[in-house]
């Protein structure tokens, strides 16, 4: 669906037959329907006007792709199969006439999966509430390390702090801080093949754009080394024992899932600032934006880990990337149910940068 006007209308397109959106006049479903979210409904003409009969069941991304795929297959089932749907439509079984079934009487036919799949998956959400995939931009796996060296006896603070002053990769940031950082990303191939489809990336960079890894604070008679990886813990620990060498002990590592961290932080009260709600928001527009933007020119599973910017030179990469921005679209719009700065957020200009504003409909 979309271009909700709430407590109005909407627009929605078949994604079984196809055709071009229709305009439907909808009170309540607009008010909890997001842009770009998948449902099914009986759609029926009432007057001058399209209208929605009976329940809208609302489909995560995911379930509506394997249900569309399922109805495309009906025409390649095999005999027994064919033989059971005849049985479902009330028909003699006719292998001609099943692969001959119209979309529309097809979709009349395996009817109920409609509401089947939609109450197996809602009951596995709430029994299992998934937590996202989440990792860095290298396609690790987010897991808190944190590395604590103990400076080794007649070492001086200021030698460490000239080492480490001296190291291309580490940026000061205080008279006791560095932060980690990378002006080259790696291979795009590798990050893509690191990186589940349906996972969530985190990352942190610099005004100039340098992909911040970690960062490096001399606490008193202690080198503490954070990032958010194992992997990334294994290459900061060989840096610094380049860098340092007998100028620092054993470390001691403590880790952190993503899991412990929110249980953490659920456990202390947040910090409040005092920052009006307009500011608010166009910080996290900002971050969005400085994000987005790089994702353009990063491999991304699901469009075959090519860069979107790729993908748009051909027809059916053209069609990936808008299915792939309306879900994005979609799932910024629901997080925006907790987050309003995130609700308010335009993908408006990633769709005239790509090429492909025409798609998004």
């Amino acid at each position: 669906m979309s271009d909700v006007v709430p407590d109005k209308s909407f627009r929605a397109r078949d994604l079984v037959r196809g055709g071009e959106p229709v305009l439907i006049s909808e009170r309540s479903a607009t008010r909890t329907l997001k842009q770009w979210d998948r449902f099914a409904g009986r759609v029926v003409q009432v007057g001058q006007q399209t209208q929605i009969s009976g329940a809208v069941l609302s489909y995560e991304y995911e379930t509506s792709e394997d249900l569309i795929k399922g109805f495309r297959s009906i025409g390649k089932l095999t005999r027994k199969e064919k033989k059971e749907l005849a049985k479902a439509i009330g028909e003699d079984f006719d292998a001609a006439v099943i692969t001959n079934l119209s979309e529309t009487e097809r979709l009349r036919a395996v009817s109920s999966t409609f509401t089947t799949c939609w109450l197996l998956d809602a009951i596995d959400r709430a029994e299992q509430p998934e937590m996202p995939d989440l990792r860095n931009a290298d396609g690790d796996e987010l897991l808190q390390c944190t590395i604590s060296y103990p400076l080794a006896d007649g070492t001086a603070d200021d030698d460490v702090r000239a080492a480490l002053d001296l190291c291309a990769d580490l940026r000061p940031a205080t008279a006791t801080q560095w932060n980690w950082v990378r002006l080259k990303k790696r291979a795009a191939v590798s990050a893509a093949r690191a990186r589940p489809s349906k996972s969530l990336t985190i990352e942190t960079t610099r005004d100039n754009g340098a992909l911040v890894l970690g960062s490096v604070e001399l606490d008193g008679r202690t080198l503490v080394l954070s990032v958010n990886s194992l992997e990334r813990s294994e290459r900061g620990i060989e840096l610094l024992s380049t860098i340092l060498g007998e100028r620092i002990g054993q470390p001691s590592v403590v880790t952190e899932t993503v899991e412990q961290m929110l249980a953490s932080y659920d456990a202390d009260a947040p910090q409040q600032y005092d920052v009006s709600e307009q500011e608010r928001s166009a910080m996290i527009h900002e971050t969005m934006d400085r994000h987005y933007r790089d994702t353009l020119d990063q491999p991304v599973p699901a469009l075959g880990n090519k860069s979107p910017r790729a993908a748009v030179k051909t027809a059916s990469g053209r069609a990936k990337v808008a299915d792939w921005l309306k879900m994005m679209e979609n799932r910024t719009a629901k997080a925006g149910e907790s987050n309003s700065a995130m609700a308010t957020y335009s993908f408006d200009w990633m769709w005239t940068e790509l090429g492909i504003a025409e798609l998004r409909r």
